[in-house]
């Protein structure tokens, strides 16, 4: 080492004391970190490739389980599906008195109960009834239920007594039922493996039936109907996600997607049941249509049997990788592991 650079190293030892020398190297081991986290960041994205696979025609939120859904033209992808401000999937149900779930499946008529936004409240409207309004935020004085989802125990906060008598009259029942709202700040959501094995420890969703997204193509639709003596809706089977601009069932095979800000998990294809026989424009039950049908075409492999039993697949249900921001008419791209290929 030669003197000039051993007396600079001296003197700038003098001149900064030992926290500002700290200092210093705390830095530089920033910057480091910094550098390191950015080359994996490129290495990753080398190792990847995005194909355009699909684009969003329409966003779904169902505040409330069962209910009509509100369609917006863009949507935070969260942990636990999606959010508009306040306005959050399936984070509304209606429950017994003791707190069992009620859904489509017992009160088919539920489908037919419009949900809206109107200033810092839904708006519910079904026939023969007055307009409901019940507040998205609740008083914490409102009563919190202990309540049953697919025998899975879940909180939700009661949301008086005026909805409560609302839904026990438009259902026009002996037994009051109350409608209740998931707080996620005090309240512990359920796990998505409790209600399908395949699903991972950090898929978690409210009231939900098992995933916090379910995507599903116009196209799937469309063949579907083509072989139907009557066609059907899409809101007989309440996707979150719609997708255009693709083959019909392509999305069995998306696995690993990128949509607008969000990354999202295939999990498992969506075993059907005899909701999605409901008549979203009638609320009457069939129990046939379209379940008859797709179970010709529609059945899992026989190695899955255990996981979806008889019911036929349509649509598929995501885990939720990188929350993120979506907008109707964004691209969907289908992540591809370069080294897989």
């Amino acid at each position: 080492m030669s003197s000039y650079l051993t007396a600079a190293i001296q003197s700038a030892l003098q001149a900064f004391p030992r926290q500002r020398l700290l200092l210093l190297w705390t830095a530089g081991v920033g910057l480091t970190a910094i550098a390191t986290w950015m080359w994996w960041r490129k290495k990753q994205s080398e190792e990847l490739e995005l194909k355009q696979v699909g684009i969003v025609s329409e966003l779904l939120i169902y505040p409330i389980k069962s209910c009509r859904p509100v369609s917006v033209q863009e949507a935070d992808c969260m942990e636990l599906g999606l959010y508009k401000g306040d306005l959050r999937d399936r984070h509304w149900l209606v429950v017994t008195e003791d707190g069992h779930m009620v859904t489509g499946r017992q009160e088919p008529r539920m489908v037919l109960i419009s949900v809206s936004v109107r200033g810092d409240s839904l708006c519910l409207k079904g026939e023969g009834m007055d307009e409901l309004l019940v507040p998205m935020s609740l008083p914490k004085s409102n009563k919190v239920r202990d309540c049953r989802v697919f025998g899975k125990d879940i909180q939700g906060r009661d949301c008086g007594e005026e909805a409560s008598r609302w839904f026990t009259s438009y259902f026009q029942s002996s037994q009051p039922y109350h409608l209740v709202h998931f707080e996620e700040k005090t309240m512990r959501p359920r796990k998505s493996k409790d209600s399908e094995v395949l699903f991972r420890d950090v898929d978690v969703i409210a009231y939900s039936d098992a995933s916090p997204i379910m995507l599903l193509s116009e196209t799937s639709m469309e063949d579907l109907n083509s072989r139907l003596a009557e066609p059907i809706s899409l809101r007989n089977f309440r996707p979150c996600i719609v997708v255009s601009d693709c083959n019909a069932f392509a999305e069995d095979a998306w696995h690993d997607i990128r949509v607008g800000t969000a990354r999202l998990k295939r999990i498992m294809a969506c075993g059907r049941c005899i909701l999605t026989t409901v008549n979203p424009d009638t609320g009457i039950i069939t129990r046939k249509e379209p379940l008859d049908t797709l179970r010709t075409y529609r059945k899992s492999d026989a190695a899955l049997s255990h996981v979806y039993k008889t019911s036929p697949l349509f649509g598929q249900y995501y885990g939720v990788d990188q929350t993120g921001t979506l907008h109707v008419g964004d691209p969907i791209y289908q992540v591809i592991h370069k080294h897989q290929q």
